[in-house]
């Protein structure tokens, strides 16, 4: 008897979010976007656009 077609079965549900934290909605413009955007493929592990904003906040504020 031949094996039969595994199949890729993902998760049902929500998926994992980067915390409780609160959702701001920003508006940036194409070139804002663009400019983070290539920060973000810059960097050697190459974070998505909201983990490069967040990373971007960060080095924003520090002192």
């Amino acid at each position: 008897m031949t094996k039969s077609i595994s199949v890729n079965k993902k998760s049902r549900g929500r998926p994992v979010t980067t915390g409780t934290g609160q959702v701001v909605g920003v508006r940036l413009q194409p070139h804002q976007l663009g400019k983070v955007d290539a920060w973000a493929e810059a960097q050697p592990d190459k974070p998505t656009r909201p983990e490069a904003i967040r990373r971007l906040v960060e080095k924003g504020l520090q002192d």
